[in-house]
């Protein structure tokens, strides 16, 4: 279901983001395509229809499957920033300065003291200055396309989080951008304002400095928090840019914040609004993985109109696993639950044997497709993610991999599909060999994923698939996802000489310094 902003504001987008940047680039080709990567926030596989969701269909994702290839081996981070620097960076999150240079909600805590434009002005530029600086030989995602000579754009949840500017956009290689500075400002779907190329833009019949934030359990009437939904501006957008550019190849990302919450639409898709078996919260939510799947509907039917579709690879991923934003009928928060070991009856239960289940406390759409654990876990379901990747007579349609890849892969991809070199002494390796069904000539031993605050901190994962995960207590277990992908059986103890190979690699990984800077 797309919904569109007010006449105003696509008018105003229809006036700014058309001109801007139009740098010089030569046409798309079959072997030089154009590139649109769309990140989904908090998607876990499960909710994908070819993957086995029963309540939300997703057709036109399932249909990028279809003429595609799927990978069920691909990971993310449990947490959005370090997934995005890892993305943005082509490093893995175990290296120093992973994650943010900023903390989130600085824009907030501006825009409620009421300052006069200039003084607002100042005391951005204020924490612009004492955030931690780029390295001036770091190499970013976008840089990578733009050496290819690609025209670059993002649309939605800006770069690495939790917040940047202008400067920093404009260093790490976006020539034109729209979308939240600030990814707490984020967590809202109806902002007052956003940027376009360093300009703050007024966004029509919007008004809470929260972006019209809703309560985490989404009980809020339908239409509640503002006027103009973020997500159908971006879309506007969006497609906007690629008529202007039909004539230039471009590297197009799309960092939505769908589906993450609170959940937040201005209208039920039809659907679910007379499903008596889902809450009104859970039917937002199903509503927004519905606008998430209408977006790459949007998005593909523009390209097959101007003629663009075989000369287009558009990828499709997530930052993290699932996430639960949304009460099932007994009033629980399903993920409230796994973060503090209760099931629905009250019992807690003892995390550290590893049995628990989202799905056994309620959580209704089985988002994480029964792996172990959501979002801010590194078990399975807070890190695996969909990556879909359509690339008509280069890619098998239907085919799938199991290939060991991550967010910090996507960089030397871009790079061997637009022809350029990447940079040097990065962790990623490219899995065009993979996409194109040929042999890889290099493949990961292993990749590695840190940070999370509850059960599951971090983990290292093998080509072999032994995956050693370390708790928040520093101590470790071992599965293989190969055979057991749901984390049922802690084989640590029949295993001890995996375990004592991989400890040191993982410690020598962690909090590890940088080769290039």
């Amino acid at each position: 279901m797309i919904r569109f902003p007010s006449d105003f504001a696509i008018l105003f987008l229809a006036l700014t983001s058309l001109g801007s940047h139009l740098r010089a680039a030569p046409p798309a080709t079959p072997d030089r395509p154009n590139v649109i990567l769309i990140m989904a926030d908090d998607l876990g596989p499960g909710m994908l229809g070819h993957n086995g969701q029963k309540i939300v269909t997703t057709p036109h994702i399932d249909k990028l499957a279809a003429e595609g290839m799927s990978f069920s081996n691909y990971y993310g981070n449990p947490f959005c920033a370090p997934a995005r620097w890892s993305l943005i960076t082509g490093m893995h999150n175990g290296r120093k300065g992973s994650g943010s240079h900023t903390p989130g909600g600085k824009l907030i805590q501006l825009d409620k003291q009421k300052l006069s434009p200039g003084e607002w002005e100042a005391a951005f530029k204020k924490i612009q200055d004492n955030a931690t600086p780029v390295p001036e030989n770091e190499r970013f995602l976008a840089e990578v396309a733009q050496q290819a000579d690609y025209h670059t754009a993002q649309f939605g949840k800006l770069d690495v989080g939790f917040l940047t500017w202008h400067s920093l956009l404009a260093r790490h290689g976006w020539d034109h951008y729209f979308g939240y500075y600030d990814h707490v400002r984020a967590h809202g779907f109806f902002p007052p304002y956003l940027w376009e190329d360093g300009k703050k833009i007024p966004i029509d019949g919007n008004t809470r400095i929260d972006c019209g934030k809703l309560g985490e359990r989404g009980r809020e009437p339908v239409g509640s928090g503002g006027k103009t939904y973020s997500q159908d501006l971006f879309l506007t957008g969006m497609l906007k840019y690629i008529r202007a550019h039909k004539d230039q190849r471009f590297f197009l990302y799309h960092p939505t914040q769908l589906p993450h919450g609170p959940v937040a639409v201005t209208k039920l898709h039809p659907d679910f609004v007379d499903r008596e078996d889902l809450t009104l919260s859970e039917k937002k939510y199903a509503t927004m993985v519905k606008s998430l799947d209408d977006t790459v509907g949007a998005i593909m039917a523009e390209l097959q109109a101007l003629g663009l579709d075989n000369e287009t690879a558009v990828f499709f991923s997530s930052d993290n696993g699932h996430e639960t934003y949304y009460e099932n009928s007994s009033g629980i928060l399903p993920k409230s639950a796994w973060r503090s070991g209760k099931r629905a009856d009250g019992s807690v239960t003892n995390v550290t044997d590893n049995k628990w289940r989202t799905s056994e406390d309620g959580e209704t759409f089985n988002g994480a497709g029964g792996l172990t654990g959501l979002k801010w876990s590194a078990f399975q379901g807070g890190i695996n993610c969909p990556m879909i990747v359509r690339w008509p007579g280069k890619i098998a349609p239907g085919t799938t991999s199991s290939v060991l890849s991550s967010h910090y892969d996507f960089m030397p991809t871009l790079a061997e599909i637009t022809s350029t070199e990447p940079p040097a002494n990065k962790d990623g390796i490219s899995y065009l060999p993979t996409l194109l069904g040929k042999k890889r000539p290099v493949d990961h031993d292993w990749i590695f994923i840190r940070s999370a605050r509850y059960y599951g901190k971090s983990a290292l994962i093998t080509r072999e698939g032994w995956k050693l995960i370390q708790l928040t207590d520093g101590t470790f277990q071992l599965y293989n996802i190969l055979r057991d992908p749901g984390e049922y059986h802690n084989m640590a103890e029949e295993n001890p000489e995996v375990v004592t190979t991989l400890v040191p690699v993982f410690e020598e990984q962690f909090d590890s310094e940088r080769v290039d800077l």
